[in-house]
């Protein structure tokens, strides 16, 4: 058994039709520079011809862009039917750009070929075969993607087979059977792909599913299983409709549990990482959800759950997570027992005592029941632990705040002033924003980065309300929950209030001294390992 697999990543090209995503041309240089750190083989750029901004990327890649280990990709159709290579313009604008690898697309469904292309099917035999060879005779490495081949393979194998065989004979180093629908199961995927590997004798197979029966990663494994060596998918599991096979699923399953080398094994643990990257480049907030890179990838809420962790590691986790570079965490809630709050307490470095660790849930449960969420707030939380363990805030405090939201020339403008007494000094600031969240985010850092400058590195990066119903429904009570990061951490707060604004200062105030308590931490730790 061949125990290498090939990764190639098509985030660029195919994860991009994903509805809501749209990049920049340097947004993909930034992906490419992302999935070469990874160490995947091949990163498909795109097609080139498709419209300005592809031609613009592949312009600047040949100059701006040097990666050290993938190799670029320029992805198109073969010829037209009824046009000769050397006349096609798609075909010419693919070898403009200048790729030394071209993927190349092809039908392989004769429904396809009679209804869409409208030509006949030695026609379609002979335009994927003139193709492969006019990239070949210009020294390009050349794949071929064999569109719904799986569909096709069922309806007519003989045809399915004629085209991957064309291809074969003409010097496509890959062939790439497509599931572009989405639908097949995976003992499908191994019978067809064990048979086309026996017709078509010495060809280098590759595969390409799409996740629309919730199969793509699994049908990758099964195809890897039955001979394929290159398989094809996107981070995250972008792609069109529901995505495409999600290689931050694939690399892991293959390399940490199949014992196939994908990408270089020191690499694997960057994975949580560059999937998290990719998300902020693409701006979409990634689903915590997703295995092995998600937040809650290795997440635990259950008392049963964290009290087992406490003892064994690995009884509530498949893998250690810093093998993916990602880490446990637990989460507490009004479920929570004092396991929960110790475990919870030591994976931010704090050690509680069992009565501290007590003060905290019995603080939690009446927070909670007043409308608090800690599961999602991990900041609130530590905040919570801290005080239990007898530390008192020393960085600042409040005298007092004041905003006024002004209907001015048809906008909405907010002014925060805030007063507070840092090292005995009183500062007043004064700050306009969007909102009065916004103004009272600006006018406390103004208060603070004299004396704090780090609080220029700590971003609010989320914020949500959500209307509480009060016990007694004499009044209305609002949740905030607001996210913040720095280059190290994301962390969560929250505040609780029948007043909006004091709500959400309550949020942001904890959450910017979340990340100034953790970059203290941080500095009084790199100076005890210096003495």
């Amino acid at each position: 058994m061949n125990n290498s697999v090939e990764i190639y990543d098509t985030t660029l090209r195919d994860g991009i039709q994903q509805e809501g995503i749209s990049l920049t041309a340097r947004d993909k240089l930034k992906i490419c520079l992302l999935l070469d750190e990874l160490g995947v083989a091949y990163v498909e750029g795109g097609w080139p011809g498709a419209n300005p901004k592809e031609d613009e990327f592949f312009a600047l890649a040949k100059t701006d862009l040097a990666m050290s280990h993938a190799r670029l990709v320029a992805f198109g159709a073969t010829r037209k039917a009824g046009v000769t290579v050397a006349d096609d313009e798609q075909v010419a604008r693919l070898l403009e750009a200048d790729t030394e690898t071209v993927c190349l697309v092809g039908k392989s469904w004769d429904y396809h070929v009679e209804h869409a292309l409208r030509t006949t099917l030695d026609e379609a035999v002979a335009m994927v075969g003139d193709t492969v060879a006019f990239f070949r005779s210009h020294d390009r490495e050349v794949f071929f993607d064999a569109e719904h081949f799986f569909d096709g393979y069922r309806t007519n194998p003989d045809f399915a087979v004629a085209i991957l065989q064309a291809a074969h004979d003409a010097g496509a180093a890959r062939l790439v059977m497509c599931d572009t629908n989405g639908g097949f199961l995976a003992h499908q995927v191994q019978e067809i792909v064990g048979e086309v590997t026996e017709k078509v004798s010495g060809g280098t197979f590759g595969c390409h599913f799409h996740n629309d029966g919730g199969m793509a990663v699994g049908n990758s494994l099964a195809a890897v299983q039955t001979g394929v060596y290159q398989v094809q998918g996107c981070i995250n599991g972008y792609g069109e409709r529901t995505g495409n096979a999600d290689l931050c699923s694939v690399i892991p399953n293959l390399s940490l549990k199949m014992g196939y080398e994908t990408i270089p094994s020191e690499r694997i643990e960057k994975l949580t990482k560059v999937s998290r990257h990719i998300a902020d480049v693409v701006n979409l907030t990634l689903d915590r959800g997703l295995p092995y890179v998600g937040a809650s990838a290795f997440t635990h809420k259950a008392g049963l759950h964290t009290s087992a962790l406490a003892r064994k590691s690995d009884a509530y986790e498949h893998l250690n997570p810093s093998s993916v570079g990602n880490a446990t965490r637990v989460v507490v809630s009004e479920l929570a027992g004092r396991s929960t709050i110790l475990a919870k307490a030591k994976a931010t470095g704090l050690d509680l005592t069992g009565d501290e660790a007590q003060v905290v849930v019995d603080r939690i449960k009446e927070q909670e029941h007043n409308g608090y969420l800690y599961e999602s707030a991990d900041g609130s939380f530590e905040l919570l632990a801290r005080e239990a363990a007898g530390w008192v805030q020393d960085f600042y405090t409040l005298e007092s705040y004041r905003v006024v939201v002004e209907h001015r020339d048809d906008e909405v403008l907010a002014e925060a002033t805030i007063k507070i007494h840092v090292d005995g000094v009183r500062i007043v600031s004064t700050r306009e924003g969007d909102g009065p969240v916004s103004a009272l985010d600006r006018a406390l850092r103004a208060s603070l980065v004299n004396r704090y400058p780090e609080v220029g590195g700590i971003k609010l990066t989320d914020y949500r309300v959500r209307d509480l119903d009060s016990s007694d429904g004499s009044s209305a009570r609002v949740r905030v929950l607001t996210e913040h990061s720095d280059v190290d951490s994301t962390w969560g707060s929250v505040g609780v209030h029948t007043n909006i604004i004091d709500a959400s200062w309550t949020a942001v105030s904890d959450g910017l001294l979340i990340g100034l308590v953790r970059h203290r931490d941080r500095l009084d730790s790199e100076q005890s390992s210096t003495t």
